[in-house]
């Protein structure tokens, strides 16, 4: 019974999307990646989450541009 060829697969590719439909395929691709991404997010501990925190805050900080004006302290 060895390994299926190509033509296999493709058979039962056509198969699945005239039973389930290209919708429905699609929709159950989108569940399973945001539950992947739930999974891994879950698995983040406290300290992984709050170095992403800071990551994320630093990285806000580096491209902002901080106008003001300059006085001389013995005009002030």
């Amino acid at each position: 019974m060895g390994s299926f060829s190509i033509w296999h697969w493709l058979i039962v590719l056509v198969v699945v999307v005239l039973i389930f439909g290209t919708k429905k395929l699609r929709n159950l691709g989108t569940d399973l990646g945001g539950a992947v991404k739930g999974f891994k997010e879950g698995m983040k501990t406290e300290e992984d989450k709050a170095a992403d925190v800071a990551a994320k805050v630093e990285h806000n900080r580096a491209g902002q541009t901080i106008e003001g004006e300059i006085k001389d302290r013995a005009n002030s």
